[in-house]
């Protein structure tokens, strides 16, 4: 999660936010958010294609 906030510059909330917003596979661990790095990766490259919100 750490990771994506620092990527994208955003705050933890907001981050929260896009993990509950379907975006990308996101899996919980117990208390803990793990998010699949190629679907992130596949999102984000989409996003910077159409040029984001």
């Amino acid at each position: 999660m750490d990771e994506v906030r620092e990527i994208l510059g955003i705050s933890r909330r907001k981050a929260y936010e896009l993990c509950n917003s379907d975006c990308f596979k996101v899996v919980r661990v117990g208390r803990v958010l793990r998010i699949s790095k190629v679907s992130f990766d596949n999102w984000l490259d989409n996003f910077n294609q159409i040029g984001g919100n």
